[in-house]
C-alpha cells in the first residue's frame, strides 16, 4: 500500500466516524444470542441505529473521536429488546368498548394507538405485530413510524380477512350498524376470500390475519369450533404465499388448528385446544404457536368480576381461558415452535411481559421464553438478519433490567432500559 493511499485512507475513516452517530453501551452481563451463555463486561459499539460490533471489555471511548456518547449499564443485564407477535394496539378492553365504537373519531382513536404503542415500547418491547386493527389507520401508524414521523415500537400489520358472521366480522350492535362497518374483505367461499385477499395486500397488509374458529370476544352464541372452510382457507393461503405474505390464523378448537395446519398457515395465534393430531401437523409444517396465555387468564378472571360481558362471551371466556394453558403446555413438551405473543389490548398495553411468567409457569426455561419472545419472533415475520440478537449489521433494539431474567423471569416486568434503533426511550 502506498503512504499516499494509507494517509488517504485513515482521512477518511476519521471523517466517517466525525458524521456517524457512536455509542457505546457497557453491559455488565451481555445476553447477546439468546439461546447461548450470557457474557461479562462487554461493550455494544453502536454506530447510527446499528450495531458496529460487541467486544470485550470495556472498550476505551477515546478511541472514537470527542462526541461519542457512553451509557453505562455494568450494573446491569442486557438482552435484545423483545417482541410481541399478538397485539391490537387500537382498543383496551374495558366497560368503555361500545361507548369509544359509537363515538370515537377514528383521528382519536389514532392517537390512542400511539399511546398504547409507545406505552408497550417503555415495556421493553421494540417489535410488535398487530394482528387485527382498523388497517388504513394501523398502517399509517406503522409507516410513521418508520420514516421516523413519530417515535414507538417496530409494527409488522396485518390485513384481516374473515367470513360472514365469522370472529372478524362485527357482532353485538343493531342490524343498521352492521351494515354501515362490515368490512370489504369479509369473505364467503373460496374465490371471494381470494379476492378479499388480494385486496388486503393491495391496501398495505405485511401479512394476513384469518381466523379459521370463532372466537371468544365475538358477541354471538356461535362457539369457538371451526368456521371458515377448507376451500376458503386453502385459497387465503395460496394467494397471500403468492403474493410474498405469510398467514396467521386465529384458531381454538382442534379441528380449526387441524385445518388451517393443512391448508398451510405460517402461525397459529391461541391455539387453545391443540391436541395430538395439530401438535404433529405443528411439527411437520414447521408453523409457529403464538399462545397468548395472558389473555386466557385475563378474560377468565373478567368473567367472574365484571358485568359489561355478555353471557355468550363469559361462557366462552371462563372455558377457553381456563384450558389454553395446559394445552400450551402439551404442545410446548412436544417440541411445537413457540413464538411469543401476549393479545395484548385484551390484556392492558404495557404488560406484556406478563406472558413470560405464565410460560415459565406452564414449563418452560426462561432462556426458552427469551428465545420465543427474540429469534424465534423474528424468524416469524423474516426479519432475522435486522432483529432478535445484538450482533453486527443488526438494528440497536436492547433493553436491561436490574438481575438476570434467566434466575427470575419477573425480571422483565420492570424493565429499566429501552433502546430501540439506536435511539434511548428509557434510561
Amino acid at each position: 500500500m502506498s503512504g499516499r493511499f494509507y494517509v488517504g485512507a485513515v482521512l477518511l475513516f476519521a471523517a466517517n466516524l466525525a458524521f456517524a452517530d457512536i455509542t457505546l453501551i457497557y453491559a455488565g452481563d451481555l445476553l447477546a444470542i439468546p439461546g447461548q451463555r450470557p457474557l461479562g463486561n462487554q461493550t455494544i459499539i453502536i454506530e447510527n441505529d446499528r450495531i458496529k460490533s460487541v467486544q470485550k471489555g470495556f472498550v476505551e471511548a477515546g478511541r472514537f473521536g470527542d462526541n461519542v456518547k457512553v451509557i453505562n449499564l455494568r450494573d446491569k443485564f442486557v438482552l435484545p429488546g423483545l417482541m410481541d407477535m399478538h397485539v391490537h394496539l387500537q382498543f383496551e378492553l374495558g366497560p368503555d368498548n361500545d361507548r369509544d365504537t359509537l363515538k370515537m373519531s377514528s383521528q382519536l382513536m389514532e392517537m390512542r394507538s400511539i399511546h398504547y404503542a409507545m406505552t408497550t415500547l417503555l415495556a421493553g418491547f421494540t417489535t410488535l405485530r398487530d394482528v387485527g386493527s382498523s388497517a388504513q389507520e394501523m398502517y399509517a401508524l406503522r409507516d410513521a413510524i418508520g420514516n421516523g414521523w413519530i417515535d414507538g415500537p417496530r409494527i409488522i400489520a396485518a390485513g384481516m380477512v374473515g367470513i360472514t358472521g365469522g370472529h372478524a366480522d362485527i357482532s353485538g350492535v343493531r342490524p343498521e350498524l352492521m351494515d354501515l362497518w362490515t368490512d370489504e374483505n369479509v369473505c364467503d367461499g373460496p374465490y371471494d376470500c381470494r379476492r378479499a385477499t388480494r385486496n388486503a395486500i393491495k391496501y398495505g397488509a405485511d401479512l394476513v390475519k384469518i381466523t379459521s374458529t370463532g372466537g371468544v370476544m365475538t358477541d354471538r352464541a356461535t362457539g369457538t369450533g371451526q368456521q371458515m372452510e377448507m376451500d376458503e382457507l386453502r385459497e387465503v393461503v395460496q394467494a397471500a404465499h403468492r403474493m410474498g405474505r405469510k398467514v396467521a390464523s386465529h384458531a381454538h378448537q382442534e379441528a380449526g388448528i387441524i385445518a388451517a395446519l393443512e391448508a398451510g398457515v405460517d402461525s397459529i395465534e391461541h391455539g387453545s385446544y391443540t391436541g395430538p393430531e395439530a401438535i404433529a401437523l405443528f411439527r411437520q409444517t414447521g408453523a409457529y404457536l403464538v399462545p397468548t396465555l395472558l389473555a386466557g387468564k385475563t378474560v377468565a378472571t373478567l368473567a367472574l368480576e365484571v358485568d359489561y360481558m355478555s353471557d355468550a362471551i363469559k361462557e366462552k371466556a371462563m372455558r377457553v381461558g381456563n384450558d389454553m394453558t395446559g394445552n400450551f403446555a402439551k404442545a410446548y413438551q412436544a417440541g411445537v415452535n413457540i413464538a411469543y405473543g401476549t393479545d395484548s389490548g385484551v390484556s392492558p398495553h404495557g404488560t406484556n411481559a406478563e406472558e413470560a411468567v405464565l410460560m415459565v409457569a406452564a414449563g418452560m426455561s426462561p432462556m426458552e421464553v427469551l428465545v420465543a419472545a427474540t429469534i424465534n419472533a423474528a424468524d416469524l415475520i423474516d426479519m432475522s438478519d435486522s432483529i432478535g440478537t445484538i450482533e453486527a449489521g443488526k438494528f440497536a433494539d436492547i433493553i436491561a433490567v436490574d438481575r438476570s431474567p434467566l434466575t427470575n423471569i419477573e425480571e422483565l416486568l420492570d424493565v429499566d432500559f429501552v433502546m430501540k434503533g439506536g435511539k434511548v426511550f428509557k434510561d
